[in-house]
């Protein structure tokens, strides 16, 4: 194989005019590219095969083609603590020291999914601490629905990922800041009987046309309960759930591989690929003692923000819910 030449190109530069974007309960359409307001550094690493070919993959499975010109967009380097939790119910968890618990996590942004309330409930419940809070609920009351809070006022914000099969349970929100959009989401659950299999399969695949248009304009980093154990480490019985238990089927495995595949990266995985540790416990049979648990909750990022991840964590030492916060820093 022939070499490869990496050159670092880095150029600083003054961003500024921010231009702010109210929220718009109920907006559908991505956000567009919003204005700037701080001093960063742009780096772009560009590539260069030396003669011969690149040789293949040792990888049974084909990757998806990216456009070579995708790999030179801007790297996010400011520091950014990014925290997700789903709080089964976000009033439930205010009477059990939520505030505290945000406050001792200290997130620049935070991502909620299974909020069950609706969005003004959302805002006095996160409200005093200091944050911009969006929420998104679900038509249904009592259901679903995702919030975000942020130290910084997104540049934009955009609810739901604009396909109308999806739409109605207020699963995702899209916040966007300097260089770099944060989603929150709460991926459907495939149901015990499995018969919400085929939604989810075409939810996957749209989320996945979503994010990657997103990542097209900008970094992307994806933050939520994604319904899914990706591998056999990431769920304490994997042969007695596999395809008979929701989150653990054939189906919404290839699911997550196809996010993957389309440039992004299970960033706790990566930095962590031996270590079994779970997000979400049954509330049955104290399986959170025994941890007998799954790892549903992820930050899932662009290829070219891994370079830029210093650290990830699953906060299971933190209670209030079946599931546990879990953290990504940038910078």
């Amino acid at each position: 194989m022939a070499p490869k030449v990496a050159v670092a190109v880095h150029a600083h530069f003054v961003l500024n005019s921010r231009k702010r974007l109210g929220e718009r309960r109920g907006a559908r359409s991505a956000p567009k590219m919003g204005g700037k307001g701080y001093v960063g550094v742009l780096v772009q690493r560009i590539t260069v095969q030396v003669g011969g070919s690149a040789g293949r993959q040792n990888s049974a499975r084909q990757k998806p083609k990216k456009d070579p010109k995708h790999a030179l967009k801007v790297m996010y380097l400011r520091h950014m603590n990014i925290i997700s939790w789903n709080v089964n119910g976000l009033r439930a968890v205010a009477g059990k020291g939520l505030h505290d618990i945000i406050r001792d996590l200290n997130p620049d942004v935070m991502g909620f999914q299974e909020i069950k309330c609706t969005v003004d409930q959302a805002k006095e419940v996160l409200g005093g601490l200091g944050y911009h809070v969006v929420a998104h609920e679900a038509e249904k009351k009592g259901y679903s629905g995702t919030a975000l809070i942020s130290k910084a006022e997104p540049l934009s914000v955009a609810y739901g990922m604009g396909v109308d099969e999806h739409e109605g349970e207020g699963r995702v929100i899209t916040a966007e800041f300097d260089n770099v959009f944060v989603v929150t989401t709460y991926v459907p659950n495939s149901k015990g009987d499995l018969s919400r299999i085929p939604q989810r399969a075409r939810w996957d695949r749209d989320l996945t046309a979503y994010l990657a248009g997103l990542d097209a304009r900008k970094p992307v980093v994806l933050c939520g309960d994604l319904n899914v154990a990706h591998k056999p480490i990431d769920l304490s019985n994997p042969q007695s759930n596999y395809n008979k238990t929701p989150g653990y089927t054939q189906s919404e495995i290839d699911g997550f591989q196809y996010l993957l595949d389309a440039g992004f990266v299970d960033s706790w995985r990566e930095h962590n690929p031996g270590v079994a540790k779970y997000s979400w416990w049954s509330m049955r049979s104290g399986a959170r003692a025994k941890n007998i648990g799954w790892r549903l909750d992820y930050h899932v990022v662009s290829q070219r923000l891994m370079d830029s991840v210093r650290a990830t964590e699953i906060h299971n030492e933190v209670f209030g819910s079946d599931h546990c916060p879990v953290r990504l820093v940038l910078g």
